[in-house]
């Protein structure tokens, strides 16, 4: 159990101690700094500690936010300081020099939380807002203190803020009003933001299982679970953002979950329109490619500039000054489709017309969002003149998924001009995508176009990726990628290629997406002999197209080849993933992910 030392003389008639106690803390008094400093020695090193002032005047949600949140090692408010194991080491000595010669003045916490920041911890300070949390030193001012708290409902608080704070149109206006409600009801329940999670997925698989049937009713019944799958989807959030439950396994449910549930929900669209006799499955592989290679955008393009130095640019400027006129925020917002959007428009008309006109939307909705959000970023890129640092600069290489191949030919080729990076992997894509397309399946010169890919792959991140435009090739990679097992599965023309390329792709975005979320949780990248293991972008795409020429004659094994390619990669991936996000020691993170 955490232990909260509370300092001073206890205030008569003060609830902080019950307070404290009501968010599970147990709790040691203090009188002096010396028994602090002895009290601490007396708490084991692997638990949450925290030193708060008997004093103290203020909501509980203010304590709650400083003492219990587990993404930082250190947290603290006015008159409260929290750490974890990470930063006890600091706190220990902070008390043991405080206890033989105070340092500053202001509430002893506070004394605390200086020096710890000032030997080199960081110490997270929330933004309260309303909420009060002040140490008076006057009875004047504990009246007004208390004056303030009860002004305020921090409850009212609580709820506000669990919803998260830059969200789409549907989800601002038509689900966060009431799915706060039910997060606060878990929350009541004991109910953990994984198993919402987990509730969530299992949700979106019967949608999916409902679509696959084929069936007015069944599309109708898809597109109801298909929202509810989606509130609870929000709720998971909420409560983790109400409750404080933020955690490793939850980053990495969260991350991954959105994605397989709307991929599920594709393929049971493509076996339920296959029952009817039309055969999307080509419509559903173009949408999943078409979202994924967005979403790469969108991490790309954050990953370089958001430590960038001198990061200003006339566009920049212009969408800032768009956003003080309110009503151009919500249309910005819905035009590029983001989840809430997607998902909202997807259940109305499975529910009313067919997978094929689903699918017609989807393509038409999300091409439209992703060149509107593209060509901004590329307006913003080269009208800016930042400077990218080396860890952008890795990330960006991480992404790339670049393989043993394109690593031996980038050796051969050496470093290209600054900047060229993107030329390279734009020339490559091309001619491999063009030749995949103009010749028949199997053909040998797909092999020479997917070698030529290869090398020039290996070209693009010889140099360190800090152009202006270097953010595109990893998104250039992947539409290069999944566009070419479509079009060669689609060639093949023969039953069970595209929904064997559906897996193979699923699979490899699969580890895309964990690449990209290792990156944002500040542990890097997959470890490298997992790429190596599954080839890289460049190595799928050789043997992809050796398979097609081995194959073409007797196409109708082509299917069990990218099948047994799919399982292999799912396989490697998911127990590293599984064994990273589980037992890894990784940092807790809540990562805001794509609005809702």
């Amino acid at each position: 159990m955490p232990t909260v030392i509370l300092t001073g003389l206890p205030v008569p008639g003060s609830a902080l101690a019950d307070e404290l106690r009501s968010l599970g803390f147990e709790v040691r008094p203090a009188a002096t700094p010396s028994d602090t400093a002895a009290a601490l020695a007396l708490v084991p090193a692997d638990q949450r500690v925290a030193v708060v002032d008997g004093e103290f005047v203020g909501h509980v949600h203010a304590l709650r936010l400083a003492l219990t949140d587990p993404r930082f090692d250190a947290c603290a408010v006015t008159g409260a300081l929290a750490v974890q194991p990470g930063a006890r080491a600091a706190l220990d000595r902070a008390a043991a020099l405080d206890a033989s010669a105070p340092v500053g003045d202001g509430p002893y916490p506070d004394r605390l939380a200086a020096a710890v920041e000032t030997a080199g911890t960081p110490v997270h300070r929330p933004e309260l807002g309303t909420l009060v949390a002040a140490v008076p030193a006057t009875t004047a001012e504990r009246r007004a203190a208390a004056a303030a708290v009860a002004a305020v409902d921090d409850e009212a608080v609580r709820l506000r803020t669990a919803v998260k704070s830059r969200d789409g149109f549907f989800t601002t206006f038509f689900v966060s009003p009431y799915s706060r409600y039910i997060a606060r009801w878990c929350a009541r329940r004991g109910l953990t933001p994984n198993q919402v999670t987990t509730a969530s997925l299992i949700t979106a698989l019967i949608a999916a299982g409902c679509a696959a049937t084929g069936d007015r009713w069944g599309y109708v019944a898809a597109g109801v679970l298909l929202l509810v799958s989606f509130v609870l989807d929000c709720t998971d959030g909420q409560l983790a953002r109400y409750s404080l439950q933020y955690s490793t396994m939850g980053a990495w449910l969260d991350a991954t979950f959105d994605r397989a549930k709307e991929y599920s929900f594709y393929a049971g669209l493509a076996l339920g329109a296959a029952r009817n006799g039309d055969d999307v499955w080509a419509l559903a592989l173009g949408a999943m490619i078409l979202m994924t290679c967005r979403h790469v955008v969108d991490f790309a393009f954050n990953e370089a500039n958001h430590d960038a130095t001198a990061n200003t640019s006339p566009t920049a400027a212009l969408s800032d000054k768009l956003d003080s006129v309110g009503w151009t925020v919500w249309v910005r917002r819905m035009i590029i489709l983001p989840i809430g959007e997607r998902w909202a428009m997807i259940a109305v008309l499975i529910a009313c017309t067919t997978p094929r006109i689903v699918f017609y939307a989807l393509l038409v909705g999300c091409a439209f969002g992703a060149l509107y959000t593209t060509a901004g970023r590329v307006l913003r890129s080269l009208t800016r003149k930042a400077r990218r640092t080396d860890r952008a600069a890795q990330a960006l290489a991480d992404l790339a998924d670049s393989g043993p191949v394109a690593e031996l030919a980038g050796r051969a080729v050496g470093r290209m001009a600054p900047g060229a990076g993107i030329a390279a992997a734009v020339i490559g894509s091309v001619a491999l995508l063009w030749a995949a397309w103009a010749y028949e399946f199997g053909a040998r010169q797909v092999i020479v176009a997917a070698v030529f890919y290869a090398v020039l792959a290996g070209a693009a991140v010889a140099r360190p990726l800090k152009g202006a435009l270097d953010w595109l090739v990893p998104p250039v990679f992947r539409a290069a990628e999944y566009t070419t097992v479509l079009i060669l599965a689609a060639k093949a023309d023969v039953p069970g290629a595209l929904p064997a390329a559906f897996g193979l792709v699923a699979a490899v975005a699969y580890h895309h997406y964990d690449t990209v979320y290792r990156i944002r949780g500040g542990t890097g990248a997959p470890p490298h002999w997992l790429v190596r293991t599954i080839g890289g972008h460049e190595g799928r795409i050789l043997l992809i197209t050796v398979l097609a020429a081995v194959l073409a004659s007797r196409a109708v094994d082509f299917p069990v080849a990218l099948t047994a390619l799919a399982v292999f990669v799912a396989l490697v991936v998911l127990v590293e993933s599984i064994r990273f996000w589980v037992s890894s020691g990784a940092p807790a993170v809540h990562d805001e992910g794509e609005p809702a």
